[in-house]
Parts: C-alpha cells; structure tokens; sequence
C-alpha cells in the first residue's frame, strides 16, 4: 500500500469522494435524505488529502481542512468496499493526525452521521470523543461531532 500527499484536485480523490458520495446514498436512502450535509462536502476548501494506493489503483482517502486558527476539520475518509478491513482507514487517520500536526493544528474535528456506526468506532478507536456538534451541525440531529487534542 502506497500513501500519496495531494491535493482536492487530484483526479483520484475526485473519483473517490464520488465513490463516497455514491455510498453514503445508499446508506441513507437517496441524495435527498442527505442534501443537508452535501453543502459541506464540497471539494473547494479542502488542501490537504492522502490518497492510498494498491499498486497504482486508488482505494481510500482522507483529507483535512482549517477549521479555526487550532482546529482542522477531517473531510472525506473513504475505503473501497473491498479494502476495508484491512487498516487503511486507521492508518490514513494516523497520517492525517501528523500532516494537521506539521501544519500547526493543535486538533482534528469532524462530524458523521448517527447510521455511520463503523465510522464512529474507528474514531473512538483512535481517541476521538464525542463534543457536543459544532458551526453548521449544530443544529442536525444525526450529526455526531468529535474531536482528538494532537
């Protein structure tokens, strides 16, 4: 497995966040059920992202965003179905926990979805804890909203 550093205009992490986006409709119910959310997922603040890659096939990716002057925002942490299980996740969130720290970013923050239960574990698993949901969240009962001090 090779780590790539990018950017949001990465033709793979294009592709990937359409994988992303493609899922969490299925997940959901449709694009409908999360039209809220799409406004925040847009590509076009996002500089810092990690694309993995088996040979030169691009399977997951993850990437971060300033959030505040501390604060930067993971967006983005998706693995192709037939990857997952195998770590890439953990080990794209330890790699976005390094690259926001060398950025002078005391913290990551995120937000998922109440139905993301394997997202939320994963963050659990690394130290991420609940706070209570932060800017445009703050309002969206199936949002959950966590953060990890680095």
């Amino acid at each position: 497995m090779r780590f790539e550093y990018t950017n949001s205009v990465s033709q793979d992490f294009i592709l990937l966040c359409q994988e992303l986006d493609e899922s969490l409709n299925e997940q959901v119910g449709g694009e409908k059920n999360r039209s809220q959310y799409a406004q925040y997922n847009y590509l076009d603040d996002i500089k810092d992202v990690i694309v993995a890659y088996d040979n030169d096939l691009p399977v997951a990716c993850a990437s971060f965003k300033r959030y505040d002057e501390e604060c930067a925002e993971v967006k983005r942490v998706y693995v192709r179905d037939e990857y997952r299980g195998k770590g890439i996740s953990k080990k794209l969130m330890e790699l976005i926990e390094v690259y926001a720290k060398e950025k002078g970013f005391q913290a990551l923050i995120l937000e998922t979805g109440r139905p993301m239960t394997t997202a939320i574990h994963l963050y659990q698993g690394i130290g991420f804890e609940t706070i209570p949901n932060y800017g445009q969240y703050k309002d969206m009962a199936d949002s959950i909203c966590m953060k990890k001090v680095l």
